[in-house]
């Protein structure tokens, strides 16, 4: 019974909060989670928009950054404060509310960045 309920995939814990599937410790305290590398780009930071999942509400992505954690942030609040709107850093991906694209395009491209558009 104890090895079924071990293999069930616990999600969720009262006392803990959410957990990892896989290594069945609580998120903060997950280790498979750290051992997640992004991947590498290939030195060209792209810049798209999208609405897929945002309730029509358009959002400009911005993807390939090498940047650790904490830089990225630094340049996420950058661009969200040239652009005058509201946004987050997540899994590696700048996302700034509202339609940016050139906006941000300009300002990597001032940063020094090689930037391309990626979508139509």
């Amino acid at each position: 019974m104890k090895d079924k309920l071990l293999s069930s995939g616990l999600v969720y814990s009262t006392d803990s909060g959410r957990m990892c599937p896989q290594c069945r410790q609580p998120q903060a305290q997950c280790n498979c989670r750290l051992t997640v590398k992004r991947p590498e780009g290939d030195g060209i930071v792209r810049v798209s928009r999208q609405t897929k999942g945002r309730a029509g509400k358009g959002v400009t992505l911005v993807k390939g950054m090498d940047l650790g954690d904490a830089a990225l942030n630094v340049l996420g609040k950058q661009l969200k404060t040239a652009c005058g709107s509201g946004g987050t850093v997540k899994d590696g991906v700048i996302e700034v509310q509202g339609d940016h694209v050139e906006r941000v395009m300009d300002l990597l491209k001032a940063q020094g960045h090689i930037v391309k558009r990626a979508g139509g």
